[in-house]
């Protein structure tokens, strides 16, 4: 455009933009069709879903075709991860690792009208298999599904978790599976196994039913009794996409006390301080920084959600004493020396908890600036 030309009117532009947009989308609508046909020949050729060479391929190639454009390569090769994603998503859902020849089976869900129940329900279903829905509002009763189901899943509270496994355990037939999805494993495990006779799997989805895709999330699996029925449900579990952690009920427990009561632990004490120090919310948003905002909405994440849910996770793991009780001596010790101005020691909780993470804090540093990036470029700041 010459000097003393006329810029073109804004709505114009910006209907130029939104018809580029369009076709963009038309684009990525025509490559998820590719894709299907790319699911369609992995499945006949026994191939699996991810390829983590042709991934690298793809996002090295956008982002160096990027460049050449004049565009941002690390901002270019975000959108394409994310239509990676989408794809393998795409590629579960239309069945690319079940075996032409597996047969279709018949899984009950036990609370299958709960957030998670709906998540069991989706992920069975999608693969192809008869999935029986049962809840309090149902017809169906649980111990006429479990008599009926190759697959019994219990997803209830935990509070009631050892309860529904014993009403339903004894009705699941000799040559079917009884698994759970509850946050602790111990304790249904030795319920499922006393109640049954069939296979037991314990089983903990690392991930809430709010999640947009079950693309990479982690499943943690405990292998009981039935290896053919525990194989079984691992490789459902990869075909859907999710990364599966194998470990006995007891190492499951031993790592959620970190995992899951640690973190809520503190989450929790955060909110009850911001709470309590009487400033309010809408005043520190005005100071916000990248890193308080991301803990702010971390903890408004967990205060938004059910304290029937948290609770009992914290409560019923056999390991939250320990934690509760290590968590408040770091917290006595850490506020003595920063009540006492003591920077030596100071410094020492810096090296000593430093040391702890080692080579972790690169990556940590690297995934948390995206993420801070992320959170910066989807705020308000008007």
């Amino acid at each position: 455009m010459s000097a003393d030309s006329t810029p073109r009117p804004l709505p114009l532009l910006r209907a130029m933009i939104d018809s580029l947009d369009h076709d963009l989308l038309q684009i990525m609508a025509r490559r998820m069709s590719l894709v299907a046909e790319v699911a369609a020949y992995k499945r006949a050729h026994g191939l699996q879903i991810r390829d983590v060479r042709r991934e690298r391929e793809v996002l090295d190639d956008r982002a160096h075709h990027a460049e050449s454009l004049g565009l941002p390569p690390g901002e270019i090769e975000s959108i394409f991860r994310l239509l990676l994603r989408a794809s393998r998503d795409q590629q579960a859902a239309l069945r690319t690792e079940v075996a032409l020849d597996d047969e279709p089976r018949t899984v009950a869900i036990i609370g299958g009208n709960g957030r998670m129940g709906r998540i069991m329900e989706r992920l069975f279903g999608e693969l192809g298999h008869r999935v029986l829905v049962v809840d309090v509002d149902t017809t169906l009763r649980a111990a006429e599904a479990a008599a009926m189901a190759d697959v019994t899943i219990v997803s209830v509270p935990i509070d009631v978790t050892d309860e529904v496994i014993r009403a339903v355990g004894s009705h699941v037939r000799e040559d079917a599976l009884l698994a759970d999805v509850t946050s602790v494993k111990e304790s249904p495990v030795a319920a499922m196994l006393d109640a049954s006779r069939g296979s037991v799997v314990g089983t903990h989805p690392m991930f809430g039913p709010s999640v947009h895709t079950l693309q990479g999330q982690r499943v943690v699996l405990c292998r009981a009794r039935g290896e053919a029925w525990a194989e079984w449900l691992s490789r459902t579990f990869h075909a859907r996409g999710l990364v599966v952690t194998e470990a006995t009920p007891a190492e499951h427990d031993r790592a959620m006390a970190v995992v899951q009561v640690l973190t809520h632990f503190q989450t929790q004490v955060l909110g009850v301080t911001l709470a309590r120090l009487g400033t309010p919310l809408l005043e520190t948003l005005r100071f916000t920084s990248p890193a308080y905002l991301l803990e702010l909405y971390v903890a408004a994440r967990h205060f938004a959600q059910s304290p029937e849910l948290y609770g009992p996770i914290e409560m019923r793991n056999p390991r939250a004493a320990d934690v509760a009780e290590a968590f408040g001596r770091a917290a006595a010790e850490l506020s003595d020396v920063i009540t006492s101005g003591d920077q030596a020691r100071f410094h020492a909780l810096f090296d000593e908890v430093r040391e702890f993470f080692g080579a972790f804090t690169v990556e940590a540093l690297e995934q948390s600036s995206f993420l801070i990036d992320r959170i910066v470029e989807r705020t308000d700041t008007a």
